[in-house]
């Protein structure tokens, strides 16, 4: 009986200690330390927003932006970061607000609208708000890009110029987007939650993303550890919670995303990985009506990491087109 009562305390503390003790962030790997310190960032209403930028030839003019998706940062396109330099005059891949090297306030009301708000204030910025940009957007990014793209379609103060629109692997249609059991845990235990964000690990996270890739394209470890690092810089595993609302956003703003979707007449495509576990093809492929590239049958939920080659010329591809 004793022994029992002193296990059931244990088990009690362990999630009281987590959330009064503080874990070190982990270090940045080299990789990460590179793409950081080859950054730049700019303010938006009093918090900083951490971006990347290169310039490519010198013969292009074009410009495209990259939106990233969740939980990770503008680190998901090192891939391919090269290829698209080498095509495009400029490239730009921004951290959201609460992702990566941009702050991460709490308490704070994460919105996509906001997030939307922070790529129009960051182009302002680079003193592109006149000239027609591509956009290229990956899950999270995906709802951001369309929020954008209302925008430009109403007309909106602010708006960019969207030269075109290329998503991929995001859940733009909500009846057929799947969260995971913690991303559903973390967006609806409200109290809970806080105490939940404190309570994930290295080991619970790097096994969640293992299942959104494909059995032959997992990451390293220290691919987990980038994605991990790049969570956890500035205690951003405490706002985890809030911004998983965005999901409850597609929901309730179903019908400005997914209208600007099939209403629009700027050139749109969709490259996906078909394995995907959160936007099942079965059920998300027959809702979407414009081009698209599915890459190979084996490429799951990050198909830029998983296969970035495949991923690059299918881009390559619909960018050339028109």
């Amino acid at each position: 009986m004793t022994r029992e009562w002193w296990l059931h305390v244990a088990l009690l503390c362990v999630p009281l200690v987590a959330v009064y003790l503080h874990v070190p962030q982990p270090q940045l790997s080299r990789a990460l330390h590179t793409w950081r310190a080859t950054g730049r960032s700019f303010s938006f209403r009093g918090n900083s927003i951490f971006y990347k930028e290169a310039v490519g030839p010198v013969g292009s003019s074009d410009t495209v932006v990259l939106l990233h998706g969740f939980p990770t940062s503008s680190y998901d396109w090192h891939k391919i970061w090269e290829p698209l330099k080498q095509r495009f005059h400029r490239v730009i891949a921004p951290d959201f607000l609460g992702f990566g090297f941009s702050d991460k306030p709490r308490p704070h009301a994460y919105s996509i609208f906001e997030q939307a708000s922070i790529v129009e204030a960051l182009l302002s910025h680079l003193d592109l708000a006149e000239q027609k940009v591509n956009l290229l957007s990956h899950d999270y990014g995906d709802t951001v890009a369309l929020e954008l793209l209302y925008r430009s379609e109403q007309n909106r103060s602010g708006h960019l110029a969207i030269n075109s629109l290329c998503l991929s692997n995001g859940g733009i249609f909500p009846e057929t987007h799947y969260p995971r059991f913690l991303q559903k845990l973390l967006k609806d235990c409200g109290f809970i939650s806080p105490l939940l964000t404190r309570l994930i690990n290295f080991h619970l996270f790097s096994r969640g993303i293992g299942e959104v890739f494909g059995p032959y394209t997992q990451p390293t470890e220290a691919e987990h550890w980038d994605m991990w690092t790049s969570v956890r810089f500035n205690d951003g595993n405490l706002v985890l919670d809030s911004v998983l609302q965005y999901i409850n956003q597609r929901l309730t703003h179903r019908d400005r995303w997914v209208g600007a979707l099939t209403s629009t007449l700027t050139p749109l495509h969709l490259i996906y990985g078909p394995l995907d576990p959160v936007n099942p093809s079965n059920q998300f492929l027959h809702r979407y009506q414009s081009t698209i590239s599915i890459l190979d049958e084996h490429i799951s939920h990050y198909p830029q990491l998983e296969d970035p080659t495949g991923f690059m010329n299918a881009y390559l591809s619909f960018i050339n087109s028109f």
